[in-house]
C-alpha cells in the first residue's frame, strides 16, 4: 500500500483505537473470554474494519486508500487460499524417529523451501507433517520454532520468500538482490534459532519413554502429488502484476493498475483444486476451512482498521524527513517493531518510501528504485527488508502465515500460548536476543 500523506486528509487520531482494540483483543479474548471471542470473532473484525472504512469514504471523503486496502486484502487472501487448500490436499508422512537432529534438519530443510514457494506456501504443506513426524513427543515450542524459521527468518534469500520481499520486488528491486546481499544474516540467524531448537529438544524426553524402533519404517510417504501442479500455479501466478507486465487487464484507479486475473486464476484455482484433491490426502490431514477462515475474518478487519496508523505514521515521516537521521539501525527496529504488530508488507512499503523520499527519489518509478541503490544506499535497503521479514515472527500476527500455523495446530490438538503468552514467553526471551545480534552484527555501526 502506497499512503501519499500529502494528497489525503490526515484522520484523527482517536481513529486507531479500533485498530488498537482489535490487536488488544486477539491477544486478551481467547484467555479471559474464550467462549464469546471464538462465537464472535468474525462479527468483530469485520465490524472494526467498516467502521473505520466508513469513517474514510463518508467523513473524510476518501475512497482512494479504503478501496486499496481492499484490493490488497483480496490479493493477499486470493495467494493464502490457494496455497492453504493446495497444500492440504498433499500428505506427507516422515516416519522416522523424532530425534532432535532430525527435527533440526527437517527445518532447514524447509526454510530452504521457504524461498522457493513462501512462507505461506512452505508453513501450510510443512506443518502438519512436522506435526505428525512428532506425534509421540510434540510440545508447543516444536510449532513456535516452525513459526519463527519456516513462516518468517526462512523466506529471506527470495523476493518469492516473504511478502515484503515481493513488494520490493515490484518496485524495481533486482530479483537476485537478496541471495547476494542477505545470504551472511539468513545464516547467523536461522543457524543460532536452530542451535537453541536443538537445546529444547534434548531437554524433551518424551520419546525415550517409549522408544521403540519397530514404531517407525523410516519411509517417506506423499499422497495427493496431482496438487503439487496447483501449488506451483499459485506460486507462479503471483508474478501476474499488471503494474509490471503491460497487457494484462487490470481496473485503472487512481494511477494505478488493480490486479483482478491474478486473483481469479488464484481462486478458480483453488476450487478446482479442493474439487479434484485426493480425498484420501484430505482426510489424513483432517483438512477443513477453519484455519483459512479464521486468517480472512481476522486480517479484513486489520487491513482496514491500519490505514489510519499507517497514513499518520507516514505522515509523521514526511513532515520530520528534514531532520530524520535514517541510518540502517534506526530502519532496522523502525521497520521491525512496526511489523510485529502490522502487517509486515504494508510497513516494508511506507518505510521503503520514507527511505526513497529523504532521498528525493520516488517509490512509484523503478528508474528511481534502481538509481537509488546505485547509489550506495543498499545498507538501507537491508535493514528494512531484514527487520521487517525476521520481525513478523514476535507476534501471530507478524505475518499471515502465523496465525494459520498457529489453527492447525491447534486443531491438531496441540495447546498454543496466547497472543500474549507467545510474545513473553517464547518472542522476547528466545527471538528478540537474535535479533539484537543481528542488529549489532549488521546495522548497528
Amino acid at each position: 500500500m502506497f499512503l501519499n500523506a500529502i494528497s489525503f486528509q490526515e484522520p484523527p487520531l482517536w481513529l486507531v483505537s479500533p485498530f488498537v482494540f482489535l490487536l488488544m483483543s486477539i491477544a486478551v479474548m481467547p484467555v479471559l473470554f474464550s467462549h464469546f471471542w471464538h462465537k464472535y470473532y468474525k462479527l468483530i473484525s469485520i465490524g472494526l474494519g467498516l467502521f473505520v472504512m466508513t469513517y474514510y469514504v463518508v467523513v473524510l471523503d476518501n475512497m482512494v486508500l479504503p478501496i486499496e486496502s481492499l484490493a490488497e486484502y483480496a490479493s493477499f487472501i486470493s495467494l493464502l487460499t490457494i496455497l492453504y487448500v493446495a497444500s492440504g490436499g498433499i500428505y506427507i508422512f516422515v516416519d522416522v524417529e523424532s530425534k532432535a537432529i532430525t527435527n533440526v534438519i527437517f527445518l532447514f530443510i524447509a526454510a530452504i523451501l521457504t524461498n522457493l514457494i513462501g512462507t505461506t506456501g512452505a508453513s501450510v504443506l510443512l506443518i502438519r507433517p512436522f506435526i505428525r513426524l512428532n506425534r509421540y513427543r510434540i510440545q508447543a515450542y516444536h510449532i513456535i520454532f516452525f513459526i519463527f524459521i519456516v513462516s518468517n527468518l526462512g523466506g529471506l534469500l527470495t523476493p518469492i520468500g516473504d511478502p515484503p520481499l515481493f513488494m520490493g520486488f515490484l518496485k524495481g528491486i533486482p530479483f537476485t538482490w537478496t541471495f547476494k546481499d542477505l545470504m551472511l544474516e539468513w545464516i547467523i540467524a536461522n543457524s543460532i534459532l536452530l542451535s537453541i531448537f536443538y537445546f529444547f529438544e534434548k531437554r524433551n524426553t518424551k520419546l525415550d519413554e517409549i522408544d521403540n524402533p519397530s514404531l517407525f519404517t523410516n519411509k517417506l510417504i506423499i499422497n495427493g502429488k496431482r496438487n503439487i501442479f496447483w501449488l506451483l500455479l499459485g506460486v507462479a501466478s503471483v508474478f501476474l502484476d499488471p503494474n509490471i507486465i503491460d497487457g494484462l487487464p487490470a481496473i485503472e484507479f487512481h494511477g494505478r493498475k488493480l490486479s483482478f486475473l491474478r486473483e481469479i486464476i488464484q481462486l478458480s484455482a483453488a476450487f478446482f483444486c479442493f474439487r479434484y484433491a485426493s480425498k484420501n490426502a484430505l482426510k489424513s490431514n483432517d483438512f477443513d476451512f477453519e484455519p483459512i477462515k479464521e486468517v480472512a475474518f481476522l486480517f479484513f478487519g486489520i487491513f482496514l482498521s491500519m490505514l489510519p496508523a499507517l497514513q499518520l505514521l507516514e505522515s509523521f515521516a514526511h513532515h520530520q524527513k528534514d531532520t530524520l537521521q535514517l541510518s540502517p539501525g534506526l530502519i532496522y527496529w523502525f521497520s521491525g517493531l512496526f511489523s510485529s504488530v502490522l502487517d509486515n508488507a504494508p510497513t516494508y512499503i511506507n518505510v521503503f518510501t520514507l527511505i526513497l523520499s529523504s532521498s528525493g527519489f520516488s517509490i512509484n518509478s523503478i528508474i528511481d528504485v534502481q538509481s537509488f541503490l546505485q547509489n550506495g544506499n543498499i545498507e538501507l535497503l537491508k535493514a528494512v527488508s531484514t527487520g521487517s521479514v525476521f520481525f513478523g515472527a514476535m507476534t501471530y500476527i507478524g505475518n499471515g502465515p502465523n496465525l494459520m500455523v498457529k489453527s492447525i495446530a491447534e486443531n491438531s490438538g496441540i495447546k498454543m500460548p496466547t497472543f500474549g503468552v507467545y510474545i513473553l514467553k517464547y518472542s522476547i526471551p528466545i527471538l528478540l536476543p537474535v535479533l539484537t545480534l543481528v542488529y549489532l552484527l549488521f546495522f548497528a555501526f
